[in-house]
């Protein structure tokens, strides 16, 4: 239902419900395009794939305030159309890391380009607060859309698929960003061994941990921001500022992560061993954490230190969970990071889907059970991956000569 607001953007009463299926909706597009994007990227390059992707989510940004005009099923339709776009951009983007990143700095490296999305996540809610507040909500879209049409023209003159076609690089930097990787066969002209792939344990559990982890991060950024102004009555421009202040902590925290992570290697500290402490701090603190939110809503200042606490810790998977495809199949890394998001995505779906079901029946129990439930899951995903998970290179994704007769 549509509510008109003198001089302001139109309102729109929709039941926690349905806010459930539109935050989700994104996510029906995302879990079609990630594995695809990450083998295409493999075979064609990068720079193609995530560019085209980012200017085509761009121009459905700018297009989210119309549609939305047009009537709910277009809203959806929209949304779904972003994700296969940002789907896109996300497991494509992975395929950098086979030319550009040395085994041994893999860590830091990922860690850096991962917590871009933390700090998209701070900037998105800090500024969407204040431009919603005194320009209207469409105008966050038309803002951040017309962004990312800037940005998609930096990416095609900056960004490269490799060192060796980086026309501007250091001959020193190159030769070893090269030697680095030259024991790592690309994959780009061997077949993908499914049947093996979807037979491996260490995958698998790798894939349910970072299902589990994504079911936390959505409840943290769709939520955090309707929690505090739900329980605290705050407006959406100081509910703006407080909601943010959480991500640009997790921001700070994941880039120090890829740094520890590769401290610790360097002091003799196994890979399988960094990967898993990694994935500990990044997922049972913060779920445990937000488990105790409803319990202490008589004191704000608990509320946003516990968020921000959630929030700043969850990037630590960064060098765990995410990364750890690397460590399995770096022939095969781009694909399986592609897969593996995909299946975590279901959990960007699934988790707003539940959660707004929940808060419609009762909000203030509905909170409980909607922090319980992902700790619950984050828990069973955690120990998975402690039990199964592993760090090296597995047998199917080591290079086989082929023997002519």
């Amino acid at each position: 239902m549509r509510n008109s607001v003198p001089g302001k953007a139109p309102v729109y009463n929709w039941s926690p419900h349905i806010q459930g299926i539109i935050f989700s909706a994104i996510s029906y597009g995302m879990i079609l395009t990630l594995a695809p994007s990450g083998y295409l990227a493999g075979r064609v390059g990068t720079k193609r794939v995530v560019g085209v992707s980012l200017l085509g989510s761009s121009l459905l940004i700018l297009f989210t305030p119309l549609a939305t005009d047009l009537g709910l099923t277009f809203l959806i339709a929209t949304r779904i159309l972003q994700g296969l776009s940002q789907g896109s951009g996300l497991g494509g983007q992975f395929a950098l890391w086979e030319s550009w990143s040395p085994p041994h700095e893999r860590s830091r490296l990922c860690s850096i380009a991962l917590s871009g999305i933390l700090l998209g996540s701070f900037i998105a809610i800090l500024l969407g607060g204040l431009i919603s507040q005194t320009l209207g909500w469409p105008f966050v879209f038309y803002v951040f859309g017309g962004v990312g049409c800037v940005f998609c023209l930096l990416w095609f003159v900056l960004v490269y698929d490799g060192p060796v076609t980086h026309p501007w690089i250091n001959t020193t930097e190159k030769e070893y960003i090269m030697s680095s990787l030259a024991q790592q066969v690309s994959s780009s002209r061997q077949p993908l061994p499914i049947k093996a792939m979807v037979r491996s344990l260490p995958l698998w559990s790798m894939g349910f941990c970072c299902f589990s982890h994504q079911w936390l991060i959505n409840i943290m950024v769709i939520y955090t921001p309707t929690y505090i102004s739900s329980v605290f009555n705050i407006n959406i421009r100081d509910s703006g500022f407080l909601s943010a202040l959480p991500f640009i902590i997790a921001w700070v925290v994941g880039i120090l992560g890829g740094q520890l992570a590769d401290f610790l290697l360097t002091k003799n500290f196994r890979l399988v061993t960094v990967r898993k402490i990694a994935t500990v701090l990044g997922t049972l603190p913060s779920s445990a954490a937000l488990v105790i939110l409803p319990y202490i809503t008589s004191s704000y200042i608990i509320t946003v230190g516990l968020l921000t606490l959630a929030c700043g810790l969850s990037p630590l998977c960064q060098s765990g969970i995410y990364i750890n495809t690397l460590d399995l199949a770096p022939r095969h890394s781009s694909f399986l990071m592609g897969v593996s998001r995909g299946f975590a995505q279901i959990a960007a779906i699934l988790a707003p889907t539940v959660s707004g079901f929940l808060l419609s029946q009762d909000p203030e129990l509905g909170w409980r059970n909607t922090f319980s439930l992902s700790f619950a899951i984050n828990a069973l995903g955690l120990i998975f991956y402690l039990i199964f998970g592993e760090a090296d290179v597995q047998d199917w994704a080591k290079e086989r000569k082929l023997t002519r007769l």
